[in-house]
């Protein structure tokens, strides 16, 4: 029987963060770089007056290397970040296959400065299609205020007499108009639609053709991460794409971000199967951060948040042997009640 060697807990002892953070640079990364998959994630982490940068394993989610500044990040401190990363790979003679980013101007000089132009740079999909979601539903709100502007003034109380009666009745299915726009917004943005969901767009829509080509356009978009089509088929499908963008002057200013030199980088994981399309890795552990400040509010300066952090990752390494520890737990419970019962 294989039991989790940690040792007994007792009320009132402290996390040992101090001895954590000791044994990050020699167990920890011994462990977690024999599993090393060669594609990674880095991201920053802006905690109030204190940033966290992090480098994690994009195929096995295990956090390699963090760093907490006192200050926003510069391409230096990325640079230096980075060879401090390189140097532990170099020491257990491994190498960088792939890196997935977001769309952050820190990290494409620093990466070809250590790990030269050989290695892939991803930036994440999820990033660049968010951004051009944004432009997609900013341009439904200015066709929301648009016909909101259109609405004919009336005097208070009962409409009175023909025109006035007319008035209300415009005003009323406009109003209507607008609502229905705001409602179903999403529509406009979603990846995958039912029939019955397009059959409301192509009602609320009715009378605007610039929202219909909104949604055509943004399918486009989404087709253009089929992973079933390599990077240059893509790119052809970008280049038509922005061509039909710019025949539509009326969508230059909401789908401006299809012209940005990012989606091209954000389609370079097509032709390498083994590279991640998202910085998920990451995200997800940035995640989990944002979450311990909530409940550890102790965990407010420098120090505290590198020794927290170290303490995840121990977490982390002795996952595995924790729940086949509760496996084994539960199945001697199980065979305990089984010979009761019998």
């Amino acid at each position: 029987m294989f039991l989790f060697p940690g040792a007994p807990s007792r009320i009132g002892w402290r996390p040992r963060e101090k001895k954590a953070e000791q044994a990050i640079e020699h167990d920890y990364l011994d462990t977690v770089l024999a599993r090393f998959s060669g594609y990674i994630a880095a991201d920053e982490l802006y905690d109030g007056p204190f940033c966290v940068l992090s480098i994690v394993d994009n195929h096995t989610f295990d956090r390699l290397v963090y760093e907490v500044l006192d200050h926003n990040p510069t391409c230096d401190d990325i640079r230096r970040f980075f060879k401090r990363f390189k140097q532990h790979l170099d020491n257990r003679g491994l190498a960088i296959k792939g890196i997935t980013t977001d769309g952050s101007p820190l990290y494409p000089d620093p990466i070809v400065d250590v790990f030269g132009l050989d290695v892939e740079h991803q930036l994440c999909e999820f990033h660049v299609l968010q951004e051009i979601t944004k432009g997609v539903l900013k341009a439904v709100t200015r066709s929301r205020k648009t016909l909101k502007a259109k609405k004919i003034k009336c005097g208070r109380g009962r409409p009175s007499g023909k025109v006035g009666r007319h008035i209300a009745r415009q005003n009323k299915r406009t109003q209507q108009k607008i609502k229905d726009l705001f409602d179903h917004r999403h529509l406009f943005v979603k990846k995958k639609i039912t029939p019955a969901e397009r059959k409301i767009l192509l009602r609320i829509t009715r009378g605007f053709p610039k929202l219909r080509n909104l949604r055509s356009i943004m399918d486009e978009v989404y087709r253009l991460f089929d992973r079933r089509c390599r990077s240059e088929t893509a790119l052809g499908k970008l280049g038509r794409l922005r061509t039909r963008v710019q025949r539509c002057r009326s969508l230059n200013k909401a789908l401006n971000k299809l012209f940005s030199p990012n989606l091209e980088k954000a389609l370079t994981f097509l032709d390498d199967s083994l590279l991640p399309a998202t910085s998920n890795a990451v995200e997800r552990g940035n995640r989990r951060h944002r979450k311990m400040q909530k409940s550890v509010y102790r965990v407010r300066t420098g120090d505290h948040i590198s020794q927290r952090i170290a303490v995840d990752m121990q977490r982390d390494i002795y996952m595995d042997q924790a729940n086949q520890t509760i496996d084994t737990l539960h199945a001697i419970r199980g065979r305990g009640r089984r010979k009761i019962a019998s």
